[in-house]
């Protein structure tokens, strides 16, 4: 029973949501099974829900039908209604967040039961509500949308004569689509490039084409902001859609709830990250810019939670400016937000970034011998980390060792998508760098020539610096 859907269910709920539910099974008009209600009580009590004695069925058969002999077939049934009454809960629940939607569905019901002047009040307070709505995100849209259909279906109703509203179905039907399908296109655009994988973005020649025709339709955040960031991800050199997307995220960020303005944030600045790796310098500062505004507005918090890799990637952005006070202030004051288990890693190799760009190198060192990292790219860092002290330092024999096991690591791990090309590009240029005579301008500048154009490349500035001492 300890893996059934109803203990795995229940586990997650909140003290505010298993007070409900009970009184949601306790009521007839959603559960009529006195065994039903046993079953919850014994399963919310104490510490049933987390000990795996106590969740044996025999225990809990005997627990709920005390002088009855165990039957697994009534233990599934009882489980089973339980089940239905927790999901229809959950889902009820739900609904009722998206009042707009409940509203709207409320005026379909008067509508079907004839109830004209129900369905009038009802569907007046859906667009009241709707008009109140903080957020102008696709889910506004699509809100919109369904009021204006529902409106529509009761106007078909009432005669040949009567006014429709066919116009502005069709309009709110448009925008929604299109700023779902930009969405969804960009979030798609973004997988594909991590996982290597190939999606089919249909339509998207015709619906970019319908826009640039119609360029009303950018005035909306919903539609601009995504239409700039598609544009910015499939034509990347075209760095104006990216300043236009970041006016927009800035101007109008505050009409999209939280977990919706963090990826489009995100997607904002792995766009930055690609044009660093391109070699634009510039986007330092951009990408440092975006973390600060999302960190103010606590955009990049999640449940409490700051996501490790935005921990890091915030980290990355203060070091590419140098800006080593806030760096460590950073660390210091967002440690906390991180999820328990990766709390002493991920802080401890943020702190040896932090030293190895101060020039403390012995510092660094020491800390990342004290960590033995589950993350891949982690490990990945680490040592590229130390093949940059070891080459500085002139530790060539710990530097041909660590490039061996880089490569045996990337292989055995098989790191995914352009990772991979990232960390085997950096060994190969670093091999390149030990093979050059110092003073050989001829090799020097075939070198730079080479890694200016090499793509994906991580540390290029270091690897230019590298080569510059070697002139």
């Amino acid at each position: 029973m300890e893996k059934s859907h109803l203990v795995n269910i229940l586990r997650v709920l909140e003290k505010k949501e298993v007070r409900e539910l009970r009184k949601w099974v306790s009521s007839p008009a959603h559960n009529q099974r006195q065994d039903v209600v046993d079953l919850y009580e014994y399963l919310v009590t104490g510490q049933h829900l987390f000990s795996e004695k106590q969740l044996e069925k025999e225990q809990v058969f005997r627990a709920i039908y005390p002088e009855r002999t165990f039957s697994d077939a009534e233990m599934r049934q009882v489980m089973h209604f339980l089940l239905k009454a927790v999901e229809n809960f959950l889902v009820y629940n739900e609904l009722l967040k998206d009042e707009v939607r409940t509203q709207t569905m409320l005026a379909k019901v008067y509508r079907k039961r004839q109830l004209p002047k129900l369905f009038q009040k009802t569907i007046e307070m859906g667009q009241q509500t709707q008009q109140q709505q903080p957020y102008r995100n696709h889910q506004y849209f699509e809100n919109e949308y369904a009021l204006q259909f529902e409106q529509y279906t009761y106007l078909s109703g009432l005669g040949r004569n009567t006014p429709l509203n066919l116009q502005e179905v069709s309009d709110a039907n448009d925008v929604a689509y299109l700023a779902n399908k930009l969405q969804l296109s960009c979030i798609m655009l973004s997988h594909q490039a991590v996982f290597n994988t190939t999606y089919r973005l249909q339509l998207l020649d015709e619906l970019l084409a319908y826009l640039e025709n119609n360029r009303n339709l950018l005035g909306i955040p919903a539609i601009a902001i995504y239409y700039h960031q598609f544009k910015a991800m499939t034509q990347p050199d075209l760095i104006e859609h990216y300043h236009l997307l970041k006016k927009e995220i800035f101007e109008n960020g505050r009409l999209f709830p939280n977990e919706e303005i963090r990826v489009i944030y995100l997607l904002t600045i792995n766009y930055c990250i690609g044009r660093i790796n391109a070699g634009i310098s510039t986007f330092f500062r951009e990408t440092f810019d975006l973390y600060n505004e999302g960190l103010d507005k606590s955009i990049f918090i999640e449940n409490g939670v700051l996501s490790r890799f935005t921990f890091q990637n915030a980290v990355t952005a203060g070091l590419n400016l140098k800006d080593f006070e806030w760096v460590e202030k950073f660390i210091k004051n967002y440690r906390s937000l991180l999820a328990e288990k990766h709390q002493e890693s991920f802080v401890q190799f943020n702190k040896a970034r932090l030293f190895f760009e101060q020039g403390n190198y012995n510092d660094a060192m020491k800390l990342l011998a004290q960590s033995d990292y589950d993350d891949i790219l982690m490990a990945l860092n680490a040592r590229a980390m130390l093949l940059k002290m070891y080459y500085e330092l002139n530790e060539m024999d710990a530097l041909d060792s660590l490039i061996e096991s880089m490569k045996s690591y990337i292989q055995r791990k098989k790191v995914m998508g352009y990772h991979r090309d990232i960390f085997k590009n950096l060994i190969s240029c670093t091999k390149k760098l030990l093979r050059i005579i110092p003073g050989d301008t001829i090799q020097i500048e075939k070198a730079k020539k080479d890694i200016k154009s090499l793509e994906p490349l991580m540390e290029r500035k270091w690897l230019l610096e590298q080569l510059d001492k070697l002139g």
